[in-house]
């Protein structure tokens, strides 16, 4: 199964006025990163930032001068989420945004039984809170000490770790597939078969003949219902 965890960053908070201007995804496939990531940062064609989203991720109008549009890379970004399922952190927040970028585009949407947002499988897997991002690398003990800003690159490379551990750990990787589509999940039980070889040659017996001697003669003394006996371990002494 092949998914992309991703995140943006924004001008603002108000997808319909605001604009993208940071993408970043990391490709996952069987619940593992292949190392394919993408990220861009985009100019917001003069939308100013505001003075709060800049204090969260740092991103000033002046380092996104040179950068190129959302038109820009939209063919590309397309075709890197391309059949996967898409994984984020209330999801709803960046793929409102993602949908508004394409729209003005004429491109259509993001199909949301596409979307698994792992904000809302934390609050029901911790119903107590809290379950920011940072929040949850701290339960599961990932180490965001490099977040002192957000970041769509690095917030995804963090949010892979924890999706991992929110349905299950990695070892869920290794024959279950948790499918999160909504409100409703699908776990998926994939067989795995593994084939061992005979030795060639036997491995030669560690055990003297005297052991066995030894071994027969304790055994006589175990009585009638020693289960060595039972065993037939009595037989050749």
């Amino acid at each position: 199964m092949r998914e992309i965890v991703f995140d943006t960053e924004t001008t603002g908070l108000d997808w319909r006025d605001e604009r993208v201007i940071e993408l970043g995804g990391i490709e996952l496939v069987n619940r593992f990163p292949t190392g394919r990531t993408f990220h861009r940062y985009l100019n917001p064609q003069g939308r100013q930032i505001n003075a709060e989203a800049q204090a969260v991720h740092g991103i000033s109008a002046a380092d996104l001068v040179d950068k190129p549009t959302f038109a820009d890379i939209a063919e590309e970004f397309v075709a890197f989420i391309d059949g996967a399922h898409l994984v984020a952190h209330n999801a709803g927040f960046d793929i409102a945004f993602i949908n508004a970028e394409l729209a003005r585009l004429g491109q259509p949407a993001v199909d949301q039984g596409r979307v698994v947002d792992t904000l809302a499988i934390a609050k029901r897997k911790h119903p107590m809170g809290p379950n920011s991002l940072d929040a949850l690398c701290r339960r599961y003990g990932i180490d965001n000490s490099r977040r002192t800003k957000h970041g769509a690159l690095l917030d995804s490379e963090l949010l892979a770790e924890v999706y991992i551990e929110l349905i299950g750990g990695k070892q869920a990787a290794l024959g279950l597939d948790t499918i999160v589509s909504g409100s409703s999940t699908t776990i998926e039980i994939t067989t795995i078969e593994i084939s061992i070889r005979q030795r060639p040659v036997p491995l030669a017996p560690r055990l003297t003949e005297a052991d066995l001697a030894a071994h027969g003669l304790l055994v006589k003394d175990l009585g009638e219902k020693a289960i060595w006996l039972q065993m037939g371990e009595g037989a050749a002494a």
